[in-house]
């Protein structure tokens, strides 16, 4: 069978076989199987009225996140959910020889293990990383840095925010690094730790920042508190430095580059991502075995050009524009 691709004001619709698909929709569609690669907010849906297929870490994460994922299956023949190593819950979906990457990495980073990539004949592959710049030190190399940089603050009595994502980056930040003690969350941190320690997942406890201050505990210095990345003009982080003399750690991919300067916004910067890098990105879809390769999310334009001077099949996937080929 011909399938139809499109990128859609909805998100991307694959129609094939009689399936209508959606791909990490806006607006859930009642006609269609609704596909949520995970639980991060920019690929939930903002109404329910269909079908909506996702692992139900994801549903539960969603749920957490004021998300109700009403008509929720975590199976249907035909449909493979598949790792994608990307956050607790994150999967690429494969069905009639398309493979939907989501949000992928493919590096094994503590509870979170290296994507796995089936085979297919039409790729459609976020590239968030998609420049030639952008490759990410080995984790073992975070690890000694930023141990390194908590021990020396640690000798002169500073206490240390380790700023990620609240859903994904902050797991593995408080695994990495949550032997250092005193521990302390940010409310909103904790909160998400706790439902990844009910799905099995190994975090050290502590206790929430609201608690701690209540209770005195961060005049006690130094510790270590897990936040959700933030602006440095954020009230909460200007409370904490003001009243407490606290450094901050930010982590993002981001930092890699001297061209984005939001990357960069904490006292010190490192370089860790949940995502792939750019030679992690081209070897995800060597391995595919793709005949034809759509790219989404990034430096779509550029990542595309790439993949077609190595001799791929490859191209942007926009709003407007019909794809139409054999698979």
């Amino acid at each position: 069978m011909t399938p139809d691709i499109r990128m859609t004001a909805n998100g991307i619709l694959c129609q094939v076989n009689g399936n209508k698909v959606y791909l990490d929709p806006k607006n859930a569609d009642s006609s269609a199987v609704n596909f949520v690669s995970h639980a991060h907010s920019d690929h939930l849906p903002t109404k329910n009225s269909g079908t909506i297929l996702s692992s139900v870490e994801t549903c539960k994460i969603a749920n957490l996140r004021g998300v109700k994922m009403k008509n929720h299956v975590s199976h249907i023949d035909n449909f493979s959910l598949i790792d994608s190593g990307h956050i607790l819950g994150s999967r690429g979906l494969l069905f009639n020889d398309i493979f939907y990457t989501g949000d992928i990495c493919t590096r094994n980073r503590g509870f979170l293990k290296a994507a796995i990539i089936p085979k297919c004949k039409t790729l459609i592959t976020e590239c968030t990383f998609g420049l030639p710049e952008f490759i990410f030190p080995k984790l073992e190399k975070i690890e000694k840095q930023v141990n390194e940089l908590i021990s020396e603050l640690y000798g002169k009595g500073v206490p240390i925010i380790l700023l990620g994502y609240q859903l994904g980056k902050a797991q593995t930040i408080t695994q990495l690094f949550g032997h250092w003690g005193p521990l302390y969350f940010h409310d909103s941190i904790k909160e998400m730790n706790t439902l990844h320690q009910e799905f099995g997942v190994s975090l050290n406890h502590g206790i929430g920042h609201t608690e701690a201050e209540k209770n005195g505990l961060l005049s006690k210095k130094p510790w270590v508190m897990v936040a959700p990345i933030m602006s440095e003009k954020n009230q909460f982080l200007k409370d904490m430095k003001l009243k407490y003399g606290a450094v901050t750690v930010g982590f993002s991919g981001w930092a890699h580059s001297p061209r984005f300067a939001f990357g960069r916004r904490a006292d010190y910067s490192i370089t860790m991502s949940d995502h792939c890098d750019f030679n992690e990105l081209v070897e995800m879809v060597k391995q595919s075995g793709a005949e034809q390769i759509y790219t989404i999310h990034g430096f779509v334009d550029e990542f595309a050009q790439h993949l077609r001077q190595m001799g791929f099949n490859a191209q942007p996937l926009r709003k407007n524009l019909v794809i139409s080929h054999l698979v």
